[in-house]
């Protein structure tokens, strides 16, 4: 969405000598560069002839709150004006937004007025914390929020700038300031812009062509970068060693057994679970799938679920599987991609490593971790000296040894006391759909599909846990009901919605009222 801006005139009521106060807010997250666009600006406007004052409310880390910088300006005329020190409602000329929920925050807020805000709003997400803890798909949808600035403001410049800067390798600041420029919601020249720019001296040259794609984008000389769609996760690329091949083409042989409309879903679980453990893990992997076939007919929607949770159920989050994640090199890849390094800088990458006393005793072979788990004294040593966060150098030798050597841990993993406790988990809920599909096929699927509120790790995977067994204890209130099936996905849904738990427990207790 891309619609030009005029230049703001008389906002507030003119003083004596006809001077007007432009009003403009910017609202932007920690390492957008919000304080530099705020500085940029102020000395575009007192570069041509204003004088202008910012102030800034910071917000809360990780996405909770972004920052909020407001600058307020007019023409010197000789008198010193009165500035105010914040936004009011009703009362902001231009609203800047470094990212897409933030233009819709400042929508809710009251910061966006029809018929006088020009909003300025890159059209990239960054999920707030908020989205992040949904135990579902969290995410706010954008094409509403982009809906309600086209009704809520006068004039909307708004695209994707965080491209446009990483393409030009510089920050969000820098076409943000270009956004402005373009929209000519300021009656500045674009040289006074530039000149700004040069004067800061750091990032010249990126910054300026950061600048003047927004700028184009913005005045409509060229198109929008156009949003991609994330990626698919790739399918891990499998090097068996020579002498597991017999094995590995035995489990190929067995999945091209599988009915056509499996083999797909059945395919990515193999590879998945194959690269999670061993080739015997895939034996295994592949006979719950076989057990889930023997029992369902065409269009194997029983099956389809059997080879996508199951593969999920067996590839749990422990510690040696989160250190092998953490130590892979397509991590280094992704996160080097995501902050932008240049071939003459270095990334330092700093893991955040919480092992809670539970996590740790699980990882130690059955006999012994169970023998620690009944020791309370051991316990609260434990938590005295070791159960707090770690922040671990991945970039430094120790420190990346210190996960590989946990990674390591792979081989044993049957031995040790947490695959005891996921397996007699997996296979108790896996029996209860076999046993379901006997006479509800449909109703096995959902059941099967239930596995999806397990994920995760420490208080996640604790939270996973205690939905799964609310929903899966309303299985014999719902058995025999011809929309029993519906129902034990409504249950799933209402899981997902929210962290608390209160609308699963409304849901339940409208299973109750009926079953009753």
């Amino acid at each position: 969405m891309n619609m030009h801006s005029k230049p703001i005139v008389a906002r507030r009521s003119p003083g004596p000598d006809g001077e007007k106060i432009i009003t403009l807010a910017a609202l932007a997250v920690g390492g957008q560069g919000g304080g530099v666009l705020t500085n940029w600006i102020v000395a575009v406007a007192e570069a041509n002839g204003y004088r202008a004052q910012s102030t800034s409310v910071a917000g809360v880390a990780q996405r909770t709150g972004a920052t909020i910088y407001y600058v307020e300006m007019c023409r010197d005329t000789g008198r010193m004006p009165v500035f105010a020190l914040s936004p009011a409602i009703g009362d902001v000329d231009i609203m800047i937004a470094s990212e897409l929920m933030e233009g819709g925050r400042a929508i809710m807020r009251g910061f966006v007025t029809p018929g006088r805000t020009t909003m300025i709003a890159s059209t990239h997400r960054i999920p707030a914390v908020s989205e992040k803890v949904a135990p579902g798909d969290g995410r706010a949808n954008g094409p509403e929020v982009i809906e309600a600035m086209g009704i809520a403001a006068d004039h909307v410049v708004a695209f994707d700038m965080e491209t446009i800067a990483k393409k030009a390798g510089s920050v969000i600041s820098s076409s943000l300031l270009g956004g402005l420029a373009g929209s000519g919601a300021l009656p500045f020249p674009k040289e006074s812009y530039e000149e700004v720019i040069r004067a800061s001296g750091r990032g010249v040259e990126a910054s300026l062509r950061a600048f003047n794609a927004a700028y184009d984008v913005a005045q409509g000389k060229t198109e929008a970068p156009v949003l991609e769609e994330a990626p698919k996760a790739p399918v891990p690329v499998l090097h068996v060693p020579e002498k597991l091949k017999k094995k590995w083409a035995a489990l190929e042989a067995r999945l091209t057994a599988l009915p056509a409309e499996v083999q797909d879903m059945a395919g990515l679980g193999l590879k998945k679970v194959v690269d999670y453990q061993d080739v015997a893990y895939g034996a295994q992997y592949l006979d719950m799938v076989d057990k889930a076939v023997a029992l369902d007919a065409a269009p194997y929607d029983l099956s389809i679920n059997a080879a996508k949770y199951c593969a999920r159920a067996l590839c749990y989050d422990d510690i040696p599987r989160v250190a092998d994640i953490k130590t892979r090199a397509t991590r280094y890849e992704r996160v080097k991609g995501e902050v932008v390094v240049k071939d003459d800088q270095v990334l330092m990458l700093t893991e955040y490593f919480h092992p809670r006393f539970e996590e740790f005793t699980t990882t130690l072979p059955r006999g012994l971790g169970r023998w620690v788990q009944k020791r309370k004294g051991f316990e609260a040593w434990y938590e005295k000296r070791f159960d707090k966060g770690r922040r671990i150098r991945t970039d430094s030798v120790p420190g990346f040894l210190s996960l590989w050597v946990m990674s390591s841990l792979r081989p044993i993993r049957r031995r040790l006391l947490r695959h005891e406790s996921e397996m007699a988990h997996v296979d108790a809920w896996f029996a209860t759909a076999l046993e379901v599909a006997k006479t509800d096929r449909k109703l096995a699927a959902e059941v099967l599909a239930n596995y999806r509120l397990i994920k995760g790790y420490s208080d996640t995977h604790a939270r996973g846990l205690s939905k799964f067994a609310k929903v899966m204890g309303a299985l014999d209130m719902l058995k025999g009901r011809d929309d029993a099936a519906d129902w034990m996905r409504r249950l799933r849904t209402a899981a997902l919605d929210d962290v608390k738990g209160e609308k699963l427990d409304g849901a339940l207790d409208t299973v109750r009222s009926f079953a009753a």
